[in-house]
């Protein structure tokens, strides 16, 4: 199964940390447990969202690396059919631009364990993530997600048990700590890369306990970036190219880490790369949803794919300017032809070419 990843270029001077340039710009390569990246911006895991063709449309607008949406180790581990054969599913049209990671979550070492080993076995994924900074209740009340921040002797256990199954670098997501003024996250950060031999830290410097809210703590992450023997990718509040620039360059992060600013506008990815610094028309959005209405029905079948946009449509209906009886009418859709009655039914056939 080939693992090859674009390569960077091997003679620019380096700093010490793995992952870092010294010329600190967005569209440098850096690297990641051995691995090349292409650039610096990447998608975050996105629970429920992430998709192989949501990463594909990442990647098509330069996205340096996309990870997978939340993917229960114990499922896997109990072969559960729709997780094996509809969350693990690597496209090859992913493999083009840079590593594929795929985020598990759990808090079972030996589950976790045999679920790393089937993922190397059966996919053709790069780096393994792992979640420990989902605040969901029904994720943290097994014990996974943001709950792992209060008990870092199974974190480290887990991490270190999905690196030896699958022998892939291991990357850990976090959050600064479960509850507002905590730094738990940076202090297991630091466990999980020193006795875990993690490759590297997704740090969103908020705690579990206010979700999205409230501004990240950038200070914070300048910190852990500063003492860290590993890359920082940096997550939260990155809605708009001028606050990721922004934040990129406070804390000196490896790279960052675009989640929901991403959700129904790719075109950030190639903002933030240079290659585009207007927002997208109308046709463009109209184009893009499209595209993915094609991906979804191909991925889930066109009356699975009818629900599942739903979750989606809002996103590009605002960008729209929509208001509320598109939004309205969109969601009573049942089928993607009948979402797709309506666009035509409010913008012109050009613009929805």
């Amino acid at each position: 199964m080939s693992r090859s990843v674009r390569p960077g270029t091997p003679n620019r001077p380096r700093t010490e940390r793995e992952g870092a340039y010294d010329d600190h710009v967005l569209t440098e390569p850096w690297t990641l447990g051995g691995l090349t990246v292409p650039n610096r911006v990447v998608l975050a895991p996105l629970a429920g969202i992430g998709t192989w063709f949501v990463r594909l449309q990442a990647k098509r607008y330069g996205a340096g690396m996309a990870t997978s949406e939340m993917v229960s180790s114990f499922a896997i581990h109990h072969r559960n059919e729709k997780t094996l054969g509809e969350m693990l599913r690597v496209d090859p049209r992913e493999r083009g631009t840079g590593p594929v990671s795929l985020q598990l979550f759990g808090q079972d070492p030996e589950i976790m364990r045999s679920a790393a080993a089937y993922v190397r076995e059966h996919t053709d994924v790069d780096v393994i993530d792992i979640n420990m900074g989902c605040p969901v209740p029904k994720v943290c009340k097994t014990g996974a997600g943001a709950a792992l921040l209060a008990d870092p002797g199974t974190a480290v256990a887990v991490a270190r048990a999905a690196r030896e199954g699958s022998g892939l670098p291991v990357t850990v997501k976090l959050r600064s700590g479960q509850r507002a003024g905590e730094r738990s996250g940076a202090q297991l950060a630091r466990r999980l890369v020193e006795d875990a031999g993690v490759a590297g830290i997704g740090f969103h410097p908020r705690s579990a306990q206010v979700h999205h809210k409230g501004t990240p703590d950038y200070a914070l992450a300048a910190q852990l970036v500063e003492e860290l023997p590993a890359p920082v990718i940096l997550s939260g509040g990155l809605s708009d190219a001028a606050s990721a620039q922004a934040a990129y360059e406070r804390t000196g992060a490896a790279a960052i880490m675009l989640a929901r600013g991403s959700l129904g506008n790719p075109w950030l990815f190639a903002q933030l790369l240079g290659d585009r610094e207007d927002e997208p028309s109308e046709s463009e959005v109209l184009a893009e949803l499209d595209w993915l209405m094609d991906r979804a029905v191909e991925h889930l079948g066109e009356v699975r794919a009818g629900r599942w946009l739903r979750k989606a449509y809002p996103w590009y209906v605002e960008r729209l300017g929509g208001g509320k009886a598109l939004q309205g009418a969109m969601q009573q859709t049942d089928t993607v032809a009948a979402a797709r009655a309506v666009l035509a039914g409010r913008f012109t056939l050009s613009a929805a070419a």
